[in-house]
């Protein structure tokens, strides 16, 4: 998400939002000192301005710094909430508290933004725990609301209705769009997007296995559409992709990353990478159903996921897996070529050294082409 927001030149933006918010806790604390029905108190003083503090230090983290990593948000959240919810337990007037208690909406709309559904459930349950002892305190205290059930029910169902029915619907409605902004429309795989952010969830630490990225890119397929049509060309898409679900590994991460492209990033285990790439080769070219054989050239590039020096960057991964690809198109296509990612600082380095590529530009490792192919071509 933060990525996203930073490839959309917002990410700025949403700080200076997000510290404003703190901002906006310093200066409600502040009021709630001077408001006759605010706090009193020595203890209920010391809070407020702990509060205060709390928010301007929120607000100088956002403006100042790097976004901060989730171990680190959380804790701002949590210390955030558990000040707001005891600051509103000393406002004399409960239910001017109770509206101090509705500042937690601003720290769970954060939540559902750019944290899971548990913390958000999590956020969620400690806000309607806080509203409801708040509540309890305006009933049954003192004061002139003691007695008041039908008041305090009626708090506790205003706050359960911006709580804990809006937030969950906003987490909700923003993972849909979520997750239609990193996939494709038409085929329902991952789109560039998606598959830069999950490689970087899936491959990006140490201790993994070896990891292999293969690019995929039917043959002559400007010739399909031009034959028997778009609608049709569409239809070998998707039928491309279902054949590439069914015969990738169970955990490989599948993309159309162009019109006719496409990409699968896996894991070596016991079969070697270029056995999985032939595997995709032939699920593709032996679809049913089809007037005309579809084939698709295939290039694989392998890289070590466990370096001392860390993983090569994704786009120079896929960058040897495209130039392997285009070798195997070069070579008459449904083909199978293998390259491999192996030097050292590789992903550091402005600009690849073509050593990086092993074989220096005799990285066919294994070609594959159906025998009467082979004929054909010779």
């Amino acid at each position: 998400m933060v990525d996203f927001l930073e490839y959309h030149s917002v990410l700025g933006r949403i700080k200076i939002v997000i510290g404003a918010g703190g901002m906006l806790m310093l200066v409600n604390a502040m009021l709630m000192v001077i408001s006759p029905s605010g706090v009193r108190g020595g203890a209920g003083t010391v809070v407020t301005t702990a509060s205060a503090v709390i928010g301007g230090l929120w607000a100088v983290r956002w403006w100042a710094l790097p976004w901060p990593r989730e171990s680190e948000s959380l804790v701002w959240i949590g210390v955030i909430d558990g000040v707001i919810t005891v600051d509103s337990m000393f406002v004399q007037d409960r239910v001017l508290g109770a509206l101090g208690i509705i500042m937690l909406v601003a720290t769970g709309s954060y939540v559902a933004v750019f944290h899971s559904p548990r913390v958000l459930a999590l956020s969620v349950g400690w806000s309607l725990l806080s509203i409801a002892v708040l509540s309890a305190t305006m009933v049954f205290g003192t004061g002139r609301w003691r007695g008041d059930i039908a008041l305090g029910v009626a708090v506790v169902v205003a706050n359960l209705a911006v709580m804990g029915v809006v937030l969950p619907t906003v987490q909700l409605s923003h993972w849909l769009l979520r997750m239609d902004a990193l996939s494709d429309p038409l085929t329902r795989l991952l789109n560039r997007r998606g598959l830069d952010s999950h490689w970087s969830q899936g491959y990006g630490s140490a201790g993994r296995a070896t990891g292999y990225a293969i690019a995929l890119d039917l043959d002559r397929f400007k010739s399909v559409n031009d034959r028997f049509g778009h609608p049709f060309g569409d239809e070998v898409l998707r039928r491309t992709a279902d054949r590439l679900r069914s015969a990738a590994d169970s955990d490989a991460l599948i993309a159309r990353t162009g019109g006719e492209e496409f990409v699968v990033v896996g894991r070596v285990r016991d079969a070697p990478a270029a056995v999985v790439a032939e595997r995709l080769r032939a699920a593709i070219a032996t679809m049913p159903g089809l007037p005309i054989t579809i084939t698709a050239s295939v290039g694989v590039a392998v890289f070590a996921a466990a370096r001392p020096d860390g993983l090569p960057a994704p786009y120079r991964v896929l960058r040897a897996a495209d130039a392997a690809m285009y070798r195997a198109k070069r070579l008459g296509g449904n083909t199978v070529v293998r390259t491999e990612v192996s030097c050292q600082g590789y992903d550091t380095a402005p600009e690849p050294d073509p050593s990086c590529f092993a074989g220096a530009g005799a990285e066919v490792s294994r070609l594959t082409r159906p025998r009467h192919e082979q004929h054909r071509r010779s």
